[in-house]
């Protein structure tokens, strides 16, 4: 297969997934190997485990839930429970819109990085740094990002903070370099209700090209906390989330750190 920049990301974040010690392994391993066994693309295949992925902590909630059928669209996924047969559709809620281009560097950026030391060495660099950086820093442009390269690279190889790197924890991984960011909780990074409820008025007007076969269609709004543009640590006027109409059965917000789940209707 050859591996482009796009599905070697997906790859990473599958591995960084993995390292989650809350993930429910044994059940992971057996939908990644029924979405391997499928006659999907590899890029669908990565972008499909990925998606179960994060729900993991779902699963943690509601363990009698089994998943049938992985490889669907709209919903994304169909699942058995309580013997009824339930559609689970899942999206991600996006709290900062203007990290997405930053991540997005960010992640190019990692994977230049991440090349540089397997070439050079990959045995001796093997693991999960989690990087932080000083503020100011313009990731998008392009005159600097060999430069923050360069720093990331000598951050790694001395085992400290070098340059426009801030600081840099290190996490075993016993098979390739992964870099990604440090995770930095701000007590006051809110996820404003009505992204939310904006998320779930979208959906809506897709849910009649939904298979009809379901007895039930769940709707499951997942804040991806191990990415920079979705991370929050409280979500502002919860109660606005009680009034929301909608056609589907079950709505939940979802956050993949903690697992920490809101029933919304």
């Amino acid at each position: 297969m050859k591996k482009t920049f796009s599905e070697e990301d997906l790859i990473k974040n599958l591995s960084l997934y993995y390292l989650n010690r809350h993930l429910k392994k044994k059940p992971m391993e057996k939908y990644h190997r029924k979405i391997d066994e499928s006659l999907l693309h590899d890029r669908e295949k990565y972008k499909k485990k990925s998606e179960i992925l994060l729900l993991n902590s779902f699963m943690h909630h509601f363990p009698e839930v089994q998943f049938e059928n992985l490889i669907c669209e709209s919903p994304d996924f169909i699942a058995k429970f309580n013997d009824k047969k339930i559609g689970i559709e899942l999206t991600e809620v996006i709290n900062h819109l203007e990290m997405k281009k930053v991540e997005s560097c960010l992640n190019k950026i990692f994977r230049q990085a991440e090349i540089v030391l397997e070439q050079e060495n990959t045995t001796k660099y093997r693991g999960v740094y989690f990087l932080e950086f000083h503020t100011n820093i313009k990731f998008e442009r392009l005159e600097d990002q060999q430069e923050i390269i360069q720093c990331i690279c000598r951050s790694i190889q001395k085992n400290k903070a070098v340059g426009c790197v801030k600081s840099i924890r290190k996490s075993v991984h016993r098979r390739n370099v992964f870099i990604t960011h440090e995770y930095n909780m701000n007590l006051f990074d809110e996820l404003c209700s009505e992204k939310i409820l904006e998320l779930i008025e979208k959906k809506n007007e897709k849910f009649p090209y939904y298979d009809t076969s379901v007895d039930e269609c769940w709707l499951v709004i997942v804040s991806d906390m191990n990415s920079l543009a979705s991370r929050y640590t409280f979500i502002q006027d919860r109660e606005h989330l009680q009034e929301v109409q909608s056609p589907f059965h079950k709505i939940f917000h979802l956050e993949n750190l903690c697992g920490n789940i809101t029933s919304i209707k």
